[in-house]
């Protein structure tokens, strides 16, 4: 362990170069999954969109596939982290609320399920926040 009691091992996993884009791809492959998807099956997209009340619902499918493709290629890309971070962000949030709206629920397992997920997508905005901010602590380093 070196003065910052850090193990050498954990130092050397975050030293390695490719992890910063491996951590990147973790935090983001789901959404990009996600516009793959529903870009290669465009009437479920439609589908999913009017289930949860979107109207109209192909404006939703065409602005949910670009967020889902566009925000992780612009923090896979290492640039423009902070735009790419902010529109899956801002989605993730909006996406939280209308599909696990607990708040509006009974007592109950479908409750808590949508409470997890809830908070489990805050989450993932707290990581979006955390790859932007590498990523300028990164720029400000170069």
């Amino acid at each position: 362990m070196r003065g910052t009691g850090t193990p050498r091992f954990v130092d050397a996993v975050l030293d390695w170069r490719p992890i910063w884009f491996l951590a990147r791809l973790a935090l983001v492959g789901a959404y990009l999954l996600g516009g793959l998807v529903k870009l290669s099956d465009w009437p479920a997209a439609v589908a999913e969109q009017a289930h949860f009340g979107m109207n109209p619902p192909a404006l939703w499918s065409g602005l949910t596939i670009a967020v889902e493709l566009i925000g992780p290629a612009l923090i896979l890309w290492g640039r423009f982290v902070w735009l790419g971070a902010g529109m899956l962000g801002v989605f993730t949030l909006l996406a939280a609320c209308v599909a696990n709206a607990f708040w509006a629920m009974p007592a109950g397992h479908e409750r808590f399920m949508a409470t997890n997920s809830f908070f489990e997508h805050v989450g993932l905005i707290g990581g979006f926040v955390l790859a932007a901010l590498v990523a300028r602590m990164e720029q400000r380093r170069a």
